[in-house]
């Protein structure tokens, strides 16, 4: 089984639970997703399967879009409602939630919730906090391409987003600006890279869709090479690309390497995939 399959992971399980439950179900141990989803979330992910594995570690990069539900209020531990409650203070209204997540898109350092998997000298932010240790702040550089406000009295919205942006931190930050406390009270991912929450699966399905590995790398060219054998024995090649620096070596556009570029024109093997 070689391929991608798009799982809607329901809320209470883990990512790894989804990945234990698929090797149970397929009797394969190459499993493997692009991204963590929390327990407490939902929706798309995307999971590798088999010879697909093999192009993880160009996958961390993928664009990423969610709804999100912000409650207002109080202050958790975690940034969202599942954490341990900090401070409580009444709820100032919010005028225009629209025009201030608005302001909150394009490049930014956001501030990283001190539970997560970051790590400094390391060591998780959350094991820092778990040991009661002063949790050190950590930025990360990400940016927000779009938002949109769906149920604007229910303070639900769409954000679309560059990978290792923080859900719970733009809740954060919306309280932050309106003198509120607040913090994330549901999440659902509807797309990571290409794949939409449309064309999610139940995990308990009796058999999944799916899809080609090449279906993951569409943001690279595909470059047909002769010599067969060159790629075969991850030799350096010439490739006829101006400004490419990855790019898929194919044949009837089934995708045998990733190459990168070393200099002008030459390019080196990183990741055989046959």
């Amino acid at each position: 089984m070689d391929g991608i399959i798009v799982i809607n992971k329901p809320a209470g399980m883990t990512s790894h639970d989804v990945i234990a439950f698929l090797r149970k179900k397929y009797k394969q141990k190459k499993f493997g997703h692009t991204g963590t989803l929390d327990p407490n979330a939902s929706g798309v992910l995307v999971v590798l399967c088999g010879k697909a594995c093999k192009i993880l570690q160009f996958l961390e990069d993928t664009d990423k879009e969610y709804i999100a539900q912000l409650q207002l209020g109080a202050q958790y531990s975690t940034d969202d409602i599942w954490g341990e409650k900090e401070k409580e203070q009444p709820i100032q209204p919010i005028q225009d939630l629209q025009a201030l997540l608005r302001s909150m898109e394009g490049k930014q350092h956001q501030l990283v919730p001190k539970t997560s998997a970051k790590k400094i000298q390391g060591k998780k932010l959350m094991d820092y906090q778990r040991e009661g240790k002063e949790v050190p702040d950590v930025y990360a550089n990400i940016e927000i391409y779009a938002t949109k406000v769906l149920d604007e009295k229910h303070l639900i919205f769409q954000v679309s987003c560059s990978s290792g942006t923080y859900i719970r931190s733009i809740c954060r930050d919306i309280a932050q600006k309106t003198n509120n406390l607040g913090a994330m009270a549901s999440l659902v991912r509807t797309k990571v890279g290409r794949f939409q929450l449309e064309q999610a699966e139940s995990l308990d399905q009796e058999r999944h869709t799916l899809y080609p590995l090449e279906m993951a790398l569409d943001q690279y060219p595909f470059i047909r090479y002769p010599d067969l054998s060159a790629i075969k024995n991850g030799k350096p090649i010439m490739l006829d690309s101006e400004k490419d620096r990855i790019c898929l070596v194919d044949q009837e556009q089934k995708a045998l390497a990733i190459y990168e570029r070393e200099e002008g024109n030459l390019f080196k093997s990183k990741r055989g995939l046959w």
